[in-house]
This record gives C-alpha cells, structure tokens and sequence, in this order.
C-alpha cells in the first residue's frame, strides 16, 4: 500500500476516520509523555535512597535530609515527608503513615494520564464500527437510488462500498491494539517501580527508627573538658 492508497482510505473514512487518526496521534502523545516523565526514576530513587541511608547509618539525620532536599528525584518528596513528620514528633510516632501517604502521592503522579490509554483502547473499536455501519448503510442508500433511477449498479456497488466501509473498523481495531499494548506497558512498569519505592519506603523508616545517636560535636568535647583556670585553682586548694 502506497502513500496514494492511504489517503484514498483516509478520505473514505471521513469523520470517523478522522476521530480514530486523532486518538492514535493521542495515544501516542501520552506514551511519549510517560517515557519521559519515568526516565531514570528507578535508578534516581535508588541513588537518593543509598545516600540518605548512609547519613542515617552515621545517624547524621540533618545530613539525610539535606540530601533529599537537594535532590531532583521524584522519590525525595517520600523521604522529606518523613523527615518533617520525624522533626514534628521527636519521639518518631507517624513517620510510617507519613511517608506512606507520600508515597501514594508519588504513585498517583506517575500514572497520571495512562486513563487515556485505557480509554482508548475500550472505545477506538467501536467508533471504527460506528464508521462502518454508516458507510454501509450508505453504501445501501446509494443502490436504493441507483436502482430507482434505473441504474444497473446492483451488487457489486454495494460489495465496493462496505469494503471501503470497513477500512474504519480495521484502523479502529489498529489503533485500539496501540493502546492497549502501551497501556500494559506502562501498568508493568509502574507496578514495579511501586514495589521499588515501597522497598526504599520501609528501609528508610527502619533506618530512622534505629538510627545511632549523632556523634558528638568538638563543641561538646571541649565544654565538658576541664580549663586550664579550673585545673590551676584545684591545685593551689
């Protein structure tokens, strides 16, 4: 099939081909958007999570949550949340919800706009289908007046007109399966990378939960040693 013979059937369609064209450009346009919005948020979340851990290990928690804060991952606002809940509440009560609450947030955001996907995909056969019946049931009109007007069209005009017809149907077909592919996909890889940041969300709690105690600053060291002045009036008493 040439470029000639495409824009033949294009124009056969009509309006229904017209609508079916604009949903698989649609389609499209959100699988793009996707790819690009979930590029690399895996492999930033677990960077994020590597060095937050490693702060929490030395139980420097200032040192954690300025590593989120400084960090364009998608994942930050999870560890960020717990942080906040964390420094709300010393005693460390409410971290887990807050974080898990978060982490659904993150989830919504990554599977923005995949409903158009779905829809899609449901909807694209039927409206093919749509196109087909009335083409044929203008296939049908046309004969109706052919043969009043005393033409000799009779079945082969109508065999023509429902082959064109059913164009709608094969492009619905076409682009309802585009759909639904980028559909599957993208609902297998955001389930995984939901597992990925629940595992990263519950390391993180454990970690906060059982960090050590902050190392003590040179600050401290040199309050609690004894001056100079001190040790020289101990010795004269």
């Amino acid at each position: 099939m040439n470029v000639g013979d495409l824009i033949h059937y294009l124009k056969l369609g009509g309006f229904t081909m017209a609508i079916i064209v604009a949903c698989s450009v649609v389609a499209l346009g959100v699988a793009i958007e996707r790819l690009i919005a979930l590029w690399g948020v895996s492999d930033q979340a677990r960077m994020l999570g590597e060095a937050v851990g490693k702060n929490l290990l030395r139980g420097d928690v200032a040192a954690a949550r300025t590593a989120a804060e400084r960090s364009d991952a998608l994942a930050a606002d999870i560890f960020i949340a717990g942080f906040e809940r964390f420094e709300r509440n010393r005693g460390g009560d409410g971290v887990e919800a807050a974080v898990e609450r978060e982490r659904t947030q993150v989830a919504l955001k990554l599977r923005r706009n995949l409903w158009i996907l779905g829809t899609i995909g449901a909807t694209a056969p039927f409206v093919g289908l749509f196109g087909t019946v009335a083409g044929i049931m203008r296939s049908f009109r046309d004969l109706g007046l052919d043969v009043g007007a005393g033409g000799t069209g009779g079945t082969a005009a109508v065999m023509t007109g429902i082959s064109e017809a059913l164009i709608t149907t094969a492009a619905g077909i076409l682009v309802a399966v585009e759909a639904v592919v980028l559909y599957n996909y993208f609902q297998s890889r955001l389930a995984r990378v939901a597992v990925e940041l629940k595992l990263l969300a519950e390391e993180f709690v454990e970690l906060l939960r059982e960090r050590p105690a902050a190392p003590a600053t040179t600050n401290e060291g040199s309050a609690s040693a004894p001056t100079p002045l001190a040790a020289t009036t101990s010795g004269a008493s």
